[in-house]
């Protein structure tokens, strides 16, 4: 396959599919995005609406308006802002609820930084595709995580409060995570935000805090042998070596695109830190490698215990292109381009799902997961819709 085919394909993948899935079928006439359809693609009726799926609509309907500058494409992006606005938006404490009801009343009003750090990056992405009042939102909602999220004695970002910010016990992003005051998965989407963020408001403040940032991957979250630390304490002792080829690939490329950010300020000392992140880029590729095999790349494995979590999951599989182009891009390994294509050729194979959207992922026997979402709470238009737009501009 060629970089045009590859392009051609990807771009058609987005238009076609992705893209026309989440407006013909997500669209809630009562208002915003219906909550989840499962993984055969039927409606749940009456499912919560989660703040991560709706400022991750958010986020990829300006990018791709941005980008290609389809009308139909500000409407459903505008639809995400709008209902994020009204009805995410805590306006007595500050910061945003993690769910609403199908309705749009609170339901879970805990403080997650993670979530509010996606609608940071979202109404920054509208801002920077349509301009408007988006900006000032974003700005509020990074405050409230500088203000209640940061550890300003021992550095880093804190999980989750309560609605007033107070402490919280369960700090816990899903039930699957441990829970730990500090994680690296918090920590890289607050990275992404600020990222999103610095690109429309160059602020002095958020300059010092991204590469802080850059800064605490290159230092505390990457291990020495290139592998993420998913989990911390408040002094960050890292607990557990669970390895997430995933999240190692896709930092693997944020790590960089922040860095590049960073250098739009001009100072040399930044420079010096992309180049930094260079080097930690390409051992995150490599490590993330330890997952990849013929037939996708596996999720996650626990070298203390033997586990080893062999699903195919979508978003892996998306980053896993985005991140091994990344690689050939930056130092030209031919392996890492051949790499990328074979997850491109892998996606259409397995996990493009033929009545809309792409499956959850597959199991380790390869059939086909139909016990997670098509679309959900987690199961969003971001990792795949944004794989097709970056390749559409680095290959551009």
């Amino acid at each position: 396959m060629t970089l045009e085919q590859l392009r051609a394909e990807v771009a058609q993948e987005l238009t076609s599919n992705i893209l026309p899935f989440w407006i013909n079928r997500m669209t809630d006439p009562a208002g915003g995005y219906y909550g989840r359809r499962d993984g055969n693609g039927i409606l749940v009726d009456g499912a919560e609406k989660g703040l991560i799926l709706n400022a991750r609509i958010l986020w990829t309907f300006s990018q791709a308006y941005r980008i290609l500058g389809k009308p139909e494409y500000l409407e459903a992006a505008t639809r995400a802002k709008d209902y994020i606005a009204d009805h995410f938006v805590d306006h007595e404490f500050g910061g945003a609820y993690w769910s609403v009801d199908s309705d749009g009343k609170p339901l879970d009003t805990k403080k997650q930084f993670y979530a509010i750090a996606f609608a940071v990056y979202g109404l920054a992405e509208y801002y920077r595709a349509a301009g408007g009042d988006a900006l000032d939102l974003a700005i509020s909602l990074y405050r409230s995580i500088e203000e209640h999220s940061f550890d300003s004695e021992l550095n880093g970002y804190i999980e989750a409060c309560t609605r007033d910010w107070g402490k919280i016990e369960d700090m816990r992003l899903s039930d699957k995570d441990e829970n730990f005051a500090k994680t690296m998965n918090t920590h890289l989407h607050i990275l992404e935000a600020y990222t999103g963020l610095y690109r429309v408001w160059k602020d002095e403040g958020l300059h010092s805090q991204l590469a802080n940032l850059i800064r605490i991957f290159l230092d505390k979250i990457i291990q020495p042998d290139g592998h993420l630390g998913l989990f911390f304490d408040e002094n960050w002792t890292l607990h557990g070596v669970m390895q997430s080829f995933g999240h190692d690939i896709e930092t693997s490329w944020l790590l960089v695109e922040a860095a590049e950010v960073l250098c739009e300020s001009g100072d040399p000392i930044d420079r010096l830190l992309y180049l930094e992140c260079l080097g930690a880029s390409r051992e995150l590729a490599a490590a993330a490698t330890e997952g990849l095999t013929s037939e996708g790349m596996t999720y996650e494995y626990d070298p203390a215990s033997g586990y080893r979590k062999d699903d195919r999951d979508w978003w892996v599989q998306a980053e896993a292109v985005v991140g091994y182009l990344n690689r050939w891009q930056l130092a030209g390994d031919p392996a890492d381009l051949e790499r990328s294509l074979a997850e491109w050729d892998y996606i259409k194979r397995a996990i493009i799902a033929p009545d809309g959207e792409w499956y959850w992922g597959r199991r380790p026997d390869a059939s086909v997961n139909l016990a997670d979402d098509r679309a959900g709470f987690w199961k969003c238009p971001y990792h795949n819709g944004r794989m097709c737009m970056e390749i559409i501009h680095r290959l551009g």
